[in-house]
């Protein structure tokens, strides 16, 4: 219950206290209503289990049952994790969880986080970071769905069986990246990047496809990369080496269609308080699995030195500097997409 009785609640004040009770009365007079969710990860995965089913659970607990979401994890309903995006525009679902990344160039305004070191380490501040930034950057250029929600990760690192101590520890690694910009990162430090959905890691770091992979902490232990890997790189401070950013995202007629009860539920639950409820399990739930992987002793968790991250940073500002050339291109200013981001990375960073 951490998500509706903690968390959700810290993150929005007095909206849960008398609004839905008030409410109640009017929300009993409308038919019951279910939403079918769909999304990528395993049922065990910390995402499904202490963010996604709390946010059911607070949606249908506020509206005496009437809103309803139904969760199929693990791609139930068919299809691929890159095509989630449109299922939500054609109605083959209600809700999706998705990575905008997973459709590269499609929304390219959300991939200024995912270049290397503009975002936070900590997911408490790039996951509000993103969902305000969205209301002016993203959020208006999404018409073919209701965007519930934009936010990002905490910082993520690289999981090999090569510790790495500097880049050139890097050299020839073959590493799944998670988003472009990630891949094109990791490029610039020396590795092979390999794209590749969330779901296959496990496979290919087992038939040794790939050396390794770059991911947060909180999927380590749905994916087992505790036991398929050895090292664990964490990458120090703010800015990071990359986040990864996710949309909720749902099918407009049926936003539309929901009574104006239902709607004002589902809309105090998301945006900002979903991203602030994310944010927050992404770090508590990260620090659980990094204290259990290194008490584990068979792992070792090490940290590049602040001298080394400054080459890295060095290394890879081209990715950066092309990044805001092809902006250009798409009749975007790059430049001020990075300060808007940046702005709001330390509001929530003083906050």
């Amino acid at each position: 219950m951490e998500f509706t009785r903690r968390t959700f609640i810290a993150g929005m004040g007095t909206a849960l206290a008398a609004p839905a009770i008030l409410k109640s009365t009017s929300v009993r007079a409308q038919d019951a209503v279910t939403l079918r969710l769909h999304h990528f990860l395993p049922p065990a995965a910390n995402v499904h289990q202490h963010l996604l089913m709390p946010w059911a659970k607070a949606l249908d607990e506020q509206s005496g049952g009437k809103l309803k979401v139904e969760i199929f994890p693990a791609m139930q309903l068919g299809g691929k994790p890159p095509q989630l995006y449109d299922q939500a525009v054609n109605g083959v679902v209600d809700i999706v969880w998705t990575l905008p990344g997973s459709t590269p160039g499609r929304f390219p305004a959300t991939e200024v986080f995912e270049l290397p070191f503009i975002a936070a380490q900590k997911g408490a501040v790039n996951a509000p970071a993103c969902e305000e930034y969205s209301q002016a950057h993203v959020a208006p250029g999404v018409t073919d769905t209701k965007l519930l929600c934009f936010w990002a990760h905490d910082s993520g690192l690289i999981h090999t069986n090569t510790e790495i101590k500097t880049k050139e520890d890097l050299a020839g690694l073959k590493l799944r990246n998670p988003t472009r910009l990630a891949g094109e990162a990791l490029a610039a430090l020396g590795a092979t990047s390999v794209g590749m959905p969330t779901p296959q890691i496990p496979e290919a770091l087992a038939q040794r496809a790939i050396d390794g992979c770059v991911v947060p902490w909180e999927v380590v232990p749905s994916l087992k990369i505790d036991e398929l890997t050895s090292y664990h790189l964490e990458i120090p401070g703010t800015p990071t080496l990359y986040t990864a950013t996710f949309f909720l995202a749902m099918n407009t007629a049926r936003y539309e269609g929901l009574a104006p009860e239902l709607r004002e539920i589902l809309d105090r639950n998301s945006g900002l308080a979903f991203a602030k409820a994310a944010g927050d399990m992404w770090d508590r739930i990260g620090a659980e699995v990094r204290a259990k992987v290194e008490a584990s002793g068979k792992n070792k968790v090490t940290a590049i030195s602040e001298e080394e991250k400054a080459r890295w940073v060095e290394a890879t500002a081209p990715v950066r500097d092309t990044w805001v050339t092809d902006m250009k291109a798409k009749g975007l200013d790059g430049e001020a997409l990075i300060k808007a981001a940046q702005d709001a990375i330390q509001k929530y960073t003083k906050a």
